[in-house]
């Protein structure tokens, strides 16, 4: 089983190019489902998040991206989590 540290440090490493597998969770509505997406990395970013509510001016809350090209053409935006796997292939 991969761990977040591992998924985390596999996302360091990641550049424009590179070909990957992410396995995550999808949620809508009352529904979720395990998936895998695959793809070439477009970027990787670390965005700053709105979530400001009742937070301290000084907490930040961060988020892992990766804009991938799918092998279709689409372009999609994936949000790493703690329960994301993410391979390079």
């Amino acid at each position: 089983m991969t761990t977040h540290q591992q998924t985390l440090d596999v996302f360091a490493t990641l550049t424009a190019g590179d070909r990957i597998a992410l396995e995550h969770e999808v949620k809508v509505g009352f529904r979720s489902w395990q998936t895998t997406t695959t793809g070439t990395v477009i970027k990787t970013e670390r965005r700053q998040l709105g979530l400001h509510y009742q937070r301290s001016v000084d907490d930040k809350a961060f988020a892992d991206l990766i804009v991938l090209e799918r092998e279709d053409g689409e372009r999609t935006t994936v949000t790493l989590d703690e329960f994301s796997v993410l391979k390079k292939l």
